[in-house]
């Protein structure tokens, strides 16, 4: 039973170590002089697609893109897993059906919930 456990412990040091490495090394090859640190004016200067922008860099958008963008990404995740249940359809049978039927309800709920609230208008 703790071997079992033990792999959980080597996957968080893994899960743990990785990140904090790929923070650690760059920084510590700064100090080596590998990563060169020469910031100028017009590299420290804002730019948007090859052009400089017009007015402060810091503006505020609407809440209404990011909430936009979060529904089109919770319906697009939630469409991939149609995909599996289209390819093993023959081996779930009627439990299977049943299970999709009710997991596309659930889609469809929200999806109307958005409508209604009007979150998906582009206005």
């Amino acid at each position: 039973m703790l071997a079992d456990y033990g792999y959980i412990g080597i996957y968080l040091l893994l899960a743990t170590l990785i990140p904090v490495s790929m923070l650690l090394i760059p920084w510590a090859l700064s100090f080596v002089g590998v990563k060169p640190h020469n910031p100028t004016p017009v590299k420290l200067e804002t730019y948007e697609s090859g052009m400089r922008t017009i007015g402060g860099s810091w503006i505020r958008f609407n809440f209404r893109y990011y909430y936009f963008a979060l529904l089109f990404v919770i319906f697009d995740v939630e469409v991939v897993f149609l995909f599996p249940w289209a390819v093993y359809l023959d081996k779930l049978k009627l439990f299977g059906l049943i299970e999709m039927g009710i997991f596309i309800l659930i889609l469809m709920v929200g999806y109307a919930y958005a409508w209604r609230k009007k979150a998906l208008e582009w206005s």
